[in-house]
């Protein structure tokens, strides 16, 4: 029987559960507003590593074993490894792979590779193809921001639609079976999002270049599930920040999508305060992962939240891409998460 509903949506029939969670930060996440819920904070940049490369790789690996630690789970029991991050080749994912010894597939969403990983994760847990599967990423405010804009120690004014790249790390443990009937959480949905590119040529202005991917991901969920903003608890974005955020809600309105905004969650505007003065907010592959293992999953398995959908976004350039006049494709994939009762209190 076929799980497909429209275009760009499956049914996760079996609702592959939420076992676990584990999130990284860096001092400056830490001093925001969702500080104290990360479950580990470096101390400093460099991460007791060699270079900023190597520690964000550490970061990603870090948070894999936490979340691994927290569920009582060692990384031989685990089949699956779901990851990837913004780093040319996605040598943080990789090289976390080869320390972790886990079977792995690597991805490249961009920073929409937290919902990418969670909804192919989601897909094989729910086919039966394994019954344990980590779906993780991360980023580092220094790493991107030396491959993607200019070395740090130019000092480089930022523009007011600029982001600040988090300097972070989310893992998730997904499961089958009766692990996941034991699950206070599970994904129920996924909707693969397409590649759209407005001609946004500004690599200082990622919301502008993601917001229209998260617009068509989000209408064409409602449309094949036959849900609105009603259903949800929460919509969340990755990390459109404060433009990218404006900027869907007008492309939304004009898809005829009723939007409430009191639900629309975008995690760049949320993880940093305003005094922090981060312009636009924050963005990376660490963003969304971070603040979904550190706040929004905890909210859902106490029941404070019954159902979200978690979409993040990606901004799929490169420095060659740029350098060549490219313009920059955005994409966005969505997974809805709901509220388990659990077997134990059922």
């Amino acid at each position: 029987m076929s799980r497909r509903l429209g275009k760009q949506t499956v049914a996760l029939a079996g609702g592959p559960g939420v076992l676990g969670w584990a999130s990284v930060a860096g001092r400056k996440e830490h001093d925001g507003p969702y500080g104290d819920k990360f479950d580990r904070v470096i101390a400093d940049e460099m991460d007791g590593q060699d270079s900023f490369e190597a520690a964000e790789r550490h970061m990603l690996e870090s948070a894999v074993r936490l979340c691994l630690l927290k569920t009582g789970k060692k990384t031989e029991d685990v089949q699956l490894f779901l990851s990837g991050d913004l780093l040319n080749q996605i040598i943080s994912a990789g090289f976390a792979a080869r320390a972790l010894g886990i079977p792995f597939y690597g991805l490249y969403g961009a920073c929409s590779t937290m919902s990418e990983s969670l909804s192919l994760g989601g897909m094989l847990a729910d086919g039966g193809f394994a019954d344990l599967i980590v779906c993780a990423t991360c980023s580092h405010f220094c790493t991107a921001e030396r491959q993607y804009r200019a070395p740090l120690e130019l000092g480089n004014q930022r523009t007011p639609t600029q982001q600040w790249t988090v300097t972070g790390a989310g893992a998730v443990l997904l499961g089958a079976g009766a692990a996941a009937a034991r699950a206070k959480a599970a994904l129920t949905h996924a909707t693969c999002g397409r590649v759209l590119d407005l001609g946004v040529t500004d690599a200082n202005n990622m919301g502008a270049a993601m917001a229209p991917a998260a617009a068509d991901t989000l209408a064409a969920h409602f449309h094949d599930t036959d849900r609105s903003f009603e259903d949800y608890d929460l919509v969340v974005t990755g990390d459109l920040g404060r433009h990218g955020r404006d900027l869907l809600i007008e492309l939304l309105k004009e898809k005829g999508v009723f939007v409430r905004e009191e639900k629309l969650f975008d995690c760049g505007c949320e993880i940093f305060s305003a005094r922090q003065d981060t312009h636009a907010g924050g963005s990376g592959c660490g963003c969304s992962a971070s603040m979904l293992c550190a706040h929004l999953l905890p909210e859902v398995c106490a029941g404070h939240l019954q159902r979200i959908l978690f979409m993040a976004t990606g901004a799929l350039l490169s420095p060659t891409s740029s350098m060549q006049g490219e313009s920059i494709p955005g994409v966005a994939h969505a997974v809805a998460i709901e509220h388990r009762q659990g077997e134990e209190n059922a």
